[in-house]
């Protein structure tokens, strides 16, 4: 299913009104956010399902100096919402003014007037408004004062404590994209452009695609097995190096470089989405090119049969 999305709360169809939204950020649509909105939806069946998110994560707003840190961008969170039977998502954008709006102008001029909603649910760490000024105790009982239905979900949790993105940034950043993909209940993916690169690949015998990571989360440096998914909806197995290289810019650039198995063809400016399904190597250097070469073949035929061995289904 596809889900809808809007970006103003401001000028919301009538068709889109009236719905049970969940509050949050969503950055990863995890199994923790998986639980959050089916719990809406068992509660309030009768009404059609939507979420109500930010763009750009507040974080991204508030300390502009943190490494990129996101898990899912727009429009991979919108795919992911929508498969869990999300109607609608309502993606408010998140700057300096909206920052500033009080935590009972959010519920009252967004949540209800803006968004007409009927019933909302969060969990149990959801905060919002001017300096996080509105808690959940406080939602609770705004809503029930304006006629709105509320459920505060408990955290799906582990041994290992609750689910969340910190916890799964984490596997990624370590080297465990298998285990990440565990939490987040299908494998992780990035979604980005490919660009020209140094055309080095080329020379070597392995041309790859070269994808910024950009506002991405930069997982563990190193050499992965990997599947793309093209523009026409196929898919091709594949070796990823994981990576920074010079820019013009900043000196420094963290980037994808992608080598498809047994494909001809010219990618360039084409959306790819690559999923991360097994870390092989740490990323080293090399004494000369035919060592490099050497290595790359190697890696490409490791990435083969751990692809082959369905340790990746995708």
């Amino acid at each position: 299913m596809h889900a809808q999305l809007h970006e103003s709360w401001l000028t919301i169809p009538q068709q889109a009104r009236g719905c049970a939204a969940a509050l949050g950020n969503f950055d990863g649509v995890h199994l923790g956010h998986a639980h959050l909105v089916h719990t809406l939806h068992t509660t309030r069946p009768d009404l059609p399902l939507a979420v109500v998110t930010f763009d750009p994560h507040p974080r991204e707003l508030f300390r502009p100096q943190d490494p990129p840190f996101r898990l899912t961008l727009s429009d991979e969170r919108l795919a992911a919402l929508g498969a869990l039977g999300v109607k609608h998502v309502f993606q408010i954008p998140f700057d300096e003014a909206f920052s500033l709006m009080p935590a009972e102008q959010f519920v009252e001029d967004v949540l209800y007037n803006g968004l007409g909603l009927k019933h909302v649910a969060c969990g149990p760490d959801f905060a919002f408004g001017h300096r996080r000024g509105g808690s959940v105790p406080f939602l609770a009982e705004r809503t029930a004062e304006l006629g709105m239905g509320f459920t505060s979900v408990s955290a799906l949790a582990d041994a290992a404590g609750p689910y969340s993105s910190t916890r799964i940034r984490r596997l990624l950043q370590e080297g465990y994209p298998e285990r990440a993909r565990d939490e987040l209940g299908r494998p992780w993916s990035i979604r980005g452009v490919v660009q020209h690169g140094d055309k080095r690949g080329r020379l070597l015998g392995f041309p790859t695609a070269n994808i910024p990571l950009g506002r991405h989360l930069e997982p563990a440096r190193g050499v992965y097995a990997v599947t793309v998914r093209l523009p026409d909806g196929s898919t091709k197995p594949g070796v990823a190096n994981i990576g920074r290289r010079p820019t013009i810019n900043d000196g420094q650039e963290s980037r994808l470089e992608v080598n498809l198995f047994d494909y001809q063809g010219d990618l360039y400016g084409q959306t790819l989405s690559v999923v991360l399904h097994r870390m092989l190597r740490a990323e080293k250097r090399f004494d000369g090119l035919d060592a490099l070469k050497a290595q790359i073949a190697q890696d490409a035929q490791v990435a083969r049969l751990v692809l082959s061995a369905g340790a990746a289904a995708v």
